[in-house]
């Protein structure tokens, strides 16, 4: 291993729990990543082991059977994960906000009902915001939840929704939904906006009465994992599986997911680059031309300076947004920052090592040209690198206001 993404101040059980999960990536991802996403399989047996490892309570409190580790113990578990196979991170990431979700926002009896089978795995989490026509537009959320005429307090859900992942083989989704009950007409937006918590079976198809999951998205990277879209049509939810026991609470409770996810993909970031940097400085080392390495061409060595000053400056960025969010701060700046640096670092740092490779990087045999397809993922997830921007921007003008 060398001195790349380090991180200070870790305690003893972070850095147990760290070599833990490298060893696992090591042993157990890394020997079969590409073949797998080649096939576009699902990766049941490393998810299982994961369940193993407690990845899936890692931040569930240990009242509810969880580790209670903090965000950037997370973080860096996210990290070493992707740096093995993105995917799999996916695979936890829509989980881990949806248990985020709960534990900060959900009524005492959702909590105790969730989160201990969350903690195990037995319980498998997704969430949805996007719909076909909204893209990182919130407000305009079109899906809708109406009261029963029978006066039982239960929701019926009309809608569509887009991107979901972990959509199959999920059975929780926190679903974000329009309920106009009792607002004034120039009511904000985000006002009329409700999570509820939808119970499912996995698969695909009509997975329960008024809810059906079609078929997989076919998708350029980001294989293996399951994203489809979500129908609902009068889905009938009880007024106990509304988040936190309030309608007009969505907005703000999805927010808060979504600000703990952009650390998330900040990290898988940060791992898919270290892994294109190994590749890169590996391969560099191998190839002959001009009869020595092209490692030791200068243009190579400063293709492989700059990669390894982008992994370096993304990972402290990522850290510094994971561990202001535990200290109980505001972080959103911090996060818009550090989604938004680590996944651009990641493209470049790819496409350099995919450039290193040559013409074997264009070959399905090297392991560079699935982490090529991969990158761009990260420049929308959790949000666009124009949207981070744009949260940024505001954040930093609030924070230099000029007086008068």
């Amino acid at each position: 291993m060398g001195r790349l993404a380090r991180t200070e101040g870790l305690t003893e059980v972070q850095r147990e729990i760290l070599a833990t999960v490298r060893g696992f990536v090591d042993k157990e991802i890394l020997p079969v990543a590409t073949e797998m996403e080649h096939q576009d399989a699902y990766p049941t047996r490393i998810v299982d082991g994961l369940k193993e490892l407690g990845i899936f309570g890692l931040m569930i409190p240990e009242e509810y059977g969880g580790l209670g580790e903090s965000l950037l113990t997370y973080a860096l578990c996210v990290e070493e994960i992707s740096r093995g196979w993105m995917s799999v991170s996916g695979i936890i990431n829509t989980h881990f906000i949806v248990a985020y979700m709960l534990e900060r926002h959900g009524t005492q009896e959702q909590k105790d009902y969730f989160l201990p089978k969350m903690a195990t795995g037995e319980t498998r989490g997704a969430f949805s915001m996007s719909e076909p026509g909204l893209g990182s537009d919130v407000s305009a959320i079109t899906t809708k939840g109406v009261r029963a005429p029978d006066g039982s307090g239960d929701h019926l859900l009309t809608g569509q929704k887009m991107w979901l992942t972990n959509g199959g083989t999920s059975t929780l989704v926190a679903v974000l939904c329009r309920t106009d009950e009792g607002l004034p007409a120039d009511a904000p937006p985000h006002r009329s906006m409700t999570t509820f918590l939808i119970e499912k079976e996995p698969g695909f198809g009509q997975v329960r009465p008024g809810l059906t999951i079609p078929g997989k998205i076919e998708k350029m990277g980001y294989k293996g994992v399951d994203t489809t879209e979500l129908i609902l049509d009068e889905l009938r939810v009880p007024a106990d599986r509304i988040l936190g026991g309030t309608t007009g609470r969505g907005f703000y409770q999805m927010m808060d997911g979504v600000e703990v996810g952009r650390v998330n993909v900040a990290a898988r970031g940060c791992g898919v680059a270290q892994r294109a940097f190994e590749l890169g400085i590996d391969y560099a080392q191998q190839r002959h031309t001009f009869g020595k390495p092209i490692a030791r061409h200068q243009a190579i060595q400063f293709k492989l300076a700059e990669m390894g000053t982008k992994v370096e400056a993304a990972h402290a960025l990522m850290v510094g947004a994971a561990r202001k969010k535990d200290s109980g701060q505001r972080n959103d700046l911090e996060a818009g920052m550090a989604k938004y640096l680590a996944s651009e670092y990641c493209k470049e740092v790819v496409e350099d090592a995919f450039r290193i490779h040559g013409g074997y990087g264009f070959s399905k045999e090297y392991e560079i040209e699935r982490l090529y397809r991969e990158a761009p993922m990260l420049l929308i997830g959790e949000g666009t690198a124009e949207i981070q921007k744009m949260i940024v921007g505001r954040r930093l003008l609030e924070e230099y206001r000029t007086q008068g």
